[in-house]
């Protein structure tokens, strides 16, 4: 049957919730795709186009047997023309309508090319929300347009507006609105951290469908047990698993890292967030529901649910807000190549070594991770914000631009210039040992500024506060670093400074 209408659902717009699933609407033929365009503008994680792949392929399915007419698109379907416009325009033609209704994209990216699209195709958009996030794109472009807000002050009136741990009066539970300083400490190996909770896929045949194709990927497949969720009733069993095992110890180890465990006490739900399997509310909820049976403590509650209900929605703010100039943001001025290592994984730096390769082999790190461990060495040796976002936006599963670049361009490596934080996110070794086991047994010695085991995090930390004094030397917020500086001895700074510039100058050697 032909419909009188056409409508696309992305790959990140699964969500089964949304109104348009309420009815079964006889005069609409929905539109799925899998295509070239998408797969090819960035070098992708294999696992990053697997699992998108095979849950479109499941919702898809889900809208047939509900009733929905659909037309698919496979990425080895021979009339597949891999763009958006080439085929909203043969379902236009074949549907015989010039109407597409379509959700808001969350990529700029994406939202320009469909709108080329439908231009190119001659279409009249409709254009509907997504129905997921908290807070609407009108509402934060205006907000955050002319001046970012404070994140912690969003954060409070979001806690407002959804009446989120809050007391009778209108107070935040526990008389904080934040408790990020009980939550920093080093895991010791105690409590056990969960283990990965996704069962393993075979999706063999579909990685052979798209290598079939000629789509070129990084990292390992694992195409015969993909442990990723594909269904939203998996979402939701891990959501559960989650709020029971990993909870109750999330707040103490938020900040913490650990070569023994692949995710400490992290949701691993950031994917079926994104994708749009689980709402960000009912994740919220189900966390607000341990904290009222006594089963999590508030502090690990609250820590939780300020990365959802605040910096989730708070990124896609400075996004939205600030897109397509901020793609382009350099206010460092850094300018080197990222080093070979991070595509290998091939660096004698213990924790560099284990976060990357732990990338390339899951799609997976935890935010502290991405910040103190890969995102700080690039801010420190002075790396292309543009090849540090292609990298952050390929290799992990859940990275889509809204939620990556904001915290890649802006909070680990400050090249907006403090949109995302009045100081740069950046640290010394002494700093990662204090959180990890990683220096233990590693070839560089964490306690040395120079010499030949010098650990490259001392010295191109001392020489990224020195080469960026005109900019950060008033900061009120690096005031023990520069003084620290100030008092080390002549011998000692020359000594450091020519270290960081003897590792600058082969960063590929480390």
């Amino acid at each position: 049957m032909r419909g009188n209408d056409f409508a696309t659902v992305l790959g990140d717009q699964l969500n089964a919730r949304h109104s348009w699933w309420c009815e079964q609407r006889d005069d609409v033929l929905y539109l799925m795709m899998e295509i070239r365009s998408e797969t090819d503008y960035a070098h992708h994680h294999a696992q990053k186009v697997l699992a998108p792949f095979a849950c479109m392929r499941g919702f898809g399915a889900a809208l047939g047997a509900a009733g929905h007419q659909l037309r698919y698109f496979r990425i080895d379907d021979s009339d597949n023309g891999q763009t958006f416009a080439a085929n909203l325009r043969s379902v236009a033609q074949a549907v015989g309508t010039t109407a597409l209704e379509r959700m808001e994209a969350d990529e700029w990216r994406v939202e320009q090319a469909l709108d080329a699209a439908a231009v190119e195709c001659g279409l009249e958009q409709t254009v509907v929300t997504s129905e997921h996030f908290l807070v609407e794109r009108g509402e934060l472009k205006a907000a955050f347009e002319s001046s970012v807000p404070r994140m912690e002050f969003f954060y409070r009136d979001l806690r407002k507006r959804f009446d989120i741990l809050l007391m009778a009066e209108g107070e935040p539970e526990g008389g904080h609105w934040n408790y990020d300083v009980e939550n920093r400490a080093k895991w010791p190996g105690t409590p056990q951290a969960p283990v990965w909770r996704w069962q393993a896929h075979d999706l063999s045949e579909l990685w052979r469908e798209i290598q079939a194709a000629g789509v070129k990927t990084m990292g390992e497949p694992n195409a015969s047990q993909l442990k990723w969720p594909l269904t939203r009733r998996e979402a939701r069993e891990g959501l559960a698993l989650f709020v029971r095992e990993a909870l109750p110890h999330f707040g103490t180890y938020q900040d913490a890292l650990s070569s023994r465990s692949l995710t400490l006490f992290h949701s691993l739900l950031s994917f079926s967030l994104n994708v749009k399997m689980l709402h960000p509310l009912e994740v919220i909820k189900a966390a607000l529901g341990a904290y009222k049976r006594g089963e999590a403590e508030l502090a690990s509650v609250e820590g939780f649910i300020r990365q959802i209900l605040g910096w989730r929605e708070f990124v896609r703010g400075v996004y939205w807000a600030r897109m397509p100039a901020y793609a382009r943001q350099n206010a460092l001025e850094a300018r080197r190549p990222l080093p070979e290592w991070y595509w290998s994984g091939k660096t004698k730096m213990a924790c560099l070594a284990h976060t990357i390769g732990q990338s390339l082999e899951h799609a997976y790190a935890h935010h502290i991770q991405q910040l103190t461990i890969t995102g700080n060495f690039a801010l420190l040796a002075d790396c292309d914000p543009d090849e540090v976002d292609a990298w952050y936006l390929g290799i992990y599963v859940d990275a889509f631009e809204w939620v990556e670049m904001p915290n890649t361009r802006g909070m680990s490596q400050h090249a907006d210039g403090g949109v995302m934080g009045s100081k740069p996110y950046c640290g010394a070794a002494a700093y990662i040992n204090r959180q990890s086991d990683y220096c233990k047994g590693c070839e560089y010695d964490a306690k040395l500024r120079h010499g030949e085991r010098a650990c490259p995090f001392n010295s191109l930390y001392w020489h990224f506060h020195e080469r960026h004094r005109e900019m950060f030397g008033d900061n009120p917020r690096l005031k023990m670093p520069y003084r620290l500086w100030a008092k080390m001895d002549e011998s000692g700074k020359k000594a450091t400074l020519h270290q960081a510039e003897l590792y600058l100058s082969d960063l590929n050697a480390l």
